[in-house]
């Protein structure tokens, strides 16, 4: 390993997480991907699609969770690996399955997995890369998802015309296997673990690090921030959520619009959120390139305000402009704006909470976050779809727009308070 420096473990273990995240996400999709033939051997109904997809889900949220108060407890590399593993025994297993009940079991089994695959890449990244390129690079990380979604339902497809769907189950779960342990060999928790120093700030002399990075979870749970940023998380998820689940009936049912043009609109959305996560993370790590992280206040807040402000702005002129006349490209810039302006803000509140807190307890405050954002996706549910029954769509979009503008207000009102979680670190003379 002599002779090796930071520009090679970076690019090593950059790609080994890239490829096997892009396979964790393929990999929780494989069931949606192979409906269409499954349907053909097995009786399925919708209850039961439903099930075996909503059992995914819910294992998900909560081992995403708890994988991300794990990574701070056990070593990443291990955590990623484990996980990848588990994902693909569990597609294999599902290859050889054939009721209902087995498929529903196997998904939780698959969602449990699933969760342990985001929270050690965040810890790693921090650990590998710099405060002014840990945006980018968690951004660019990010775009794995993108790549899995977009391709996956191809491949499957092609796979479909030559194999049948327990052999495309089977091959992409023994892939994952085989992945895990390449990962396991490839991924390095720190640079310590390689005979680098940290490339964390700390202190400047004495001692291994700071106060800071013996902070209690109690100490971290106290910082108004965390809680400031989890708000926060929750209105942008929740709206985006709003945007991707019904901004298609919205533009069907009350624009008088046709189903492509609200399915070219999601696609839109898709795109511009691409874009818009990469741009944030770039941007935001040239901001703080510029004056560094301190105690108070974040360079990144700037680029997250104006995306936040961007958000709302878009809605309105959605719900406003559009109606069963406007032209389609008009629809589609809306829906790019859109994407570009609430997918930057979710990358960044991610790296904002991993960054603000002590290095021991990063990966718990992500998971918080997190959390947080997933019950804003719950509200975008049930009870923005009822606000829609009993009133309309309209109704409903304005009732997101007007809190999204009120968190973007409160936002910038708190933007300059205490951003470092936990036991500030001790001066040394």
């Amino acid at each position: 390993m002599a002779g090796k420096g930071y520009g090679y473990y970076r690019l090593v273990i950059f790609t080994a997480m890239y490829v096997g995240y892009t396979l964790y996400y393929f990999n929780r999709k494989t069931f949606s991907f192979v409906m269409p033939s499954i349907m053909e051997e097995i009786d399925l109904d919708k209850d039961d699609l439903g099930l075996i997809t909503s059992s995914q889900s819910a294992a998900y949220a909560i081992s995403k969770f708890i994988s991300g108060v794990l990574s701070d407890q056990m070593s990443a590399r291990w955590l990623f690996s484990a996980g990848l593993l588990l994902v693909g025994v569990v597609n294999v297993v599902f290859s050889w399955s054939s009721t209902v009940a087995v498929f529903a079991g196997l998904w939780f089994l698959n969602g449990l997995a699933q969760g342990l695959g985001w929270p050690p890449c965040g810890k790693v990244l921090r650990k590998w890369f710099a405060p002014s390129q840990f945006g980018t690079w968690w951004a660019v990380l990010s775009t794995s998802m993108n790549l899995a979604g977009g391709l996956g339902p191809i491949v499957a497809a092609l796979m479909a015309l030559s194999y049948a769907w327990r052999t495309t189950l089977a091959l992409s779960g023994s892939v994952c296997v085989v992945a895990s342990l390449v990962c396991l060999l490839l991924i390095k928790n720190e640079p310590s673990d390689v005979g680098l120093p940290s490339v964390e700030p700390g202190p400047k002399k004495g001692g291994k690090g700071s106060a800071a990075d013996d902070s209690t979870l109690a100490e971290l749970l106290l910082s108004p921030y965390l809680w400031v940023l989890s708000t926060g998380y929750l209105v942008v998820f929740g709206v985006k959520t709003c945007c991707t689940d019904w901004g298609q009936l919205f533009l069907i049912q009350e624009r008088g619009q046709s189903a492509l043009v609200g399915s070219s609109y999601m696609s839109a959305l898709e795109v511009g959120g691409l874009l818009g996560s990469i741009a944030a993370g770039y941007l935001s790590d040239r901001a703080v390139a510029r004056v560094g992280l301190s105690i108070y206040g974040n360079p990144r807040h700037g680029l997250l305000l104006a995306m936040m402000a961007g958000m709302s702005a878009s809605m309105y002129v959605f719900r406003v402009s559009v109606t069963a006349s406007s032209p389609k490209l008009w629809i589609l810039i809306l829906g790019a704006i859109f994407g570009f302006c609430s997918y930057g803000p979710i990358a960044l509140f991610g790296v904002i909470a991993n960054e603000s807190a002590p290095s021991n307890l990063c990966g718990t405050s992500h998971a918080i976050v997190a959390l947080m954002a997933n019950v804003g996706g719950f509200l975008a549910g049930l009870p923005f779809s009822t606000i829609a029954k009993h009133y309309s769509w309209g109704t409903a979009f304005w009732v997101a727009e007007v809190t999204c503008a009120a968190s973007t207000v409160a936002f910038f009102l708190l933007r300059n308070i205490r951003t470092k979680m936990g036991r500030l670190p001790k001066k040394v003379d």
